[in-house]
């Protein structure tokens, strides 16, 4: 990294020099005009906090008890696909950073690694993402190589019934399975480190899915097409869904109050507040403004993680504050990474518990839970 970065903002810009504008754009970029992915971090900017002075706050820790596990802080890394496609070795990264820092990584069904491999690099430090495909086969299977590969959360995605249009990608012509066209060359030649370093590793691709393109797979297949709808798949499914997995059971992208109360009746072992980061819908609220509500259904000892619109370790503060057990961090993970690949993201996440702990002493809270009890939130 050739100079450090004080915020997410600077990361972010850091990121946008050092990646093809076709890699940075898919993933900077979100659903429509993009309204909702702004709207996602500015709204945290309206949410205050008013703590208590006259507290020794002296010694303070970020431990954190979720899901049956202490962390060493209470935020890990969202389920994010492709990611050696943004950074060279991204998944390498976070893996074992999971692994030595003590926090949960994400791992997407459409990760450019096995979710056997990131489970091993990150010591069990990790949490399978599932997208449900065409094909029950390709599910089932899926569920089934988690199980075995020792996996104790599964983290249902319910939010894309529907691959909703990116604009940025549809001008840059991205596709999944990324391949390179004779019009980036240029841009590819003007950042020659993402490039050579992606060339000689090879470039990127799912490896948890065979990804079929431009037909429809029979029902005995197994290909998955990132495009194709999961509009079928209902409360049914999670129920049978709920029989069939072992271990914790997470339902991601709750929006409602009556959802995240449908899902607790229907046994997940938490709910993820979460509108995909504003990629999915340009109309949805922001997350962080629907989190007290689905607090409140759930009622104060349900399990709730949070994303979308974090940009700091003081949106964590806010985010637990208004609800949250935990949170996770999506596109600044990957930012960092472009902008200065391990050592960025190192650097990051000593950003987010530095600004974290910092915002605690200012509220008068020694622990993370007090955040909640103890914080009022304007």
């Amino acid at each position: 990294m050739t100079r450090k970065c004080f915020s997410v903002r600077e990361f972010q810009a850091k990121a946008r020099q050092n990646m093809p504008r076709m890699v940075f754009d898919a993933l900077d970029g979100a659903t429509g005009n993009e309204t909702a992915s702004r709207r996602n971090t500015t709204a945290f900017e309206d949410v205050c906090l008013q703590g208590r002075v006259l507290v020794n706050v002296e010694d303070r820790s970020l431990k954190t008890r979720f899901l049956e596990k202490e962390w060493q802080m209470p935020f890990g890394v969202a389920p994010m696909g492709m990611g050696n496609l943004f950074w060279p070795g991204a998944d390498q990264v976070l893996a074992r950073a999971a692994r030595d820092r003590g926090f949960p990584l994400g791992v997407s069904t459409m990760s450019s690694t096995s979710l056997e491999e990131v489970l091993d690099q990150s010591d069990g430090n990790a949490w399978f993402q599932l997208y449900a495909g065409e094909s029950d086969a390709l599910t089932q299977g899926l569920v089934s190589r988690a199980a075995q590969a020792g996996y104790r959360t599964l983290i249902l995605t319910a939010d894309v019934p529907a691959l909703a249009p990116r604009r940025r990608d549809q001008h840059n012509g991205f596709t999944v399975p990324f391949r390179l066209k004779p019009k980036q060359l240029i841009d590819f030649c003007l950042h020659p480190r993402w490039s050579l370093t992606t060339l000689m590793r090879g470039i990127p691709k799912p490896r948890n899915i065979s990804v079929q393109e431009g037909r429809e797979p029979s029902s005995s297949e197994t290909g998955f097409r990132r495009e194709a709808g999961r509009g079928r798949f209902d409360w049914r499914f999670l129920s049978e869904l709920r029989s069939q997995w072992p271990n914790q059971l997470v339902l991601k992208g709750v929006m409602s109050p009556e959802d995240a109360k449908m899902a607790a009746d229907a046994g997940v072992d938490a709910v993820y507040v979460s509108n995909h980061g504003g990629r999915q819908l340009d109309s949805a609220p922001a997350a962080i403004s629907v989190l007290p509500k689905v607090r409140e259904a759930l009622g104060p000892d349900f399990p709730l993680i949070f994303d979308s619109g974090v940009r700091s370790g003081e949106d964590i503060a806010r985010a637990l504050a208004s609800g949250a057990d935990f949170v996770m961090v999506g596109r600044p993970a990957l930012y960092a990474l472009g902008a200065g690949g391990s050592s960025g993201f190192d650097a990051l996440l000593q950003l987010l518990i530095n600004e974290l702990s910092t915002v605690m002493a200012q509220l008068g809270c020694r622990y993370t839970h007090e955040l909640n009890e103890r914080v009022r939130v304007w």
